[in-house]
């Protein structure tokens, strides 16, 4: 998983994979009989978000490996005041709202006219490569599940996290 901007590659981002392969392996055991794979809300383990998103969020793998080919299952936990700057994905990305509201724009930059407000129960679909932004004004819990590898692609180097530049 690598991070672009206009083209160009951000070394280190190879982290947001690790970081879900780990979240995969502490995954909660799911029981893979026929009847398929159940998880129950208390066996969910959170951890920090990848270090290719801000600080401050948690998230769990429910489902698959989003560092590798095909489909998968993740929730995220964003508090109160959370931002994720102008990014884009390179498959498509499917969320969910659980609980909370997400605000949710398009395009390059910033612009509350593009704005929606996504509120518990919402769902949204959105095309790969499009770029977008979303920030919390509450606690917000979202399920994303798409076709990996998953990953986030920052319009401007700058907006990146840290983590995600070293």
């Amino acid at each position: 998983m690598h991070t672009f901007h206009h083209g160009r590659l951000l070394p280190g981002t190879l982290l947001l994979a690790l970081s879900a392969a780990t979240a995969l392996a502490a995954a909660p055991a799911a029981d893979k009989s026929a009847q398929g794979t159940f998880v129950e809300p208390g066996s969910i383990q959170w951890q920090d978000g990848p270090p290719g998103l801000p600080k401050g969020a948690k998230f769990a793998v429910l489902s698959g490996d989003p560092s590798k080919d095909g489909p998968f299952v993740i929730r995220l936990r964003a508090p109160p005041g959370y931002r994720i700057p102008p990014h884009w994905h390179t498959q498509d990305e499917i969320l969910t709202i659980l609980s909370g509201a997400m605000h949710f724009g398009s395009g390059d930059k910033e612009n509350s006219s593009s704005e929606h407000v996504l509120k518990t129960g919402a769902f949204h679909s959105l095309p790969g490569k499009s770029p977008h932004y979303a920030y919390t004004k509450e606690a917000t819990t979202i399920q994303v599940h798409g076709n990996g590898p998953f990953d986030i692609h920052y319009v401007n180097e700058a907006d990146a996290p840290q983590s995600a530049k070293k």
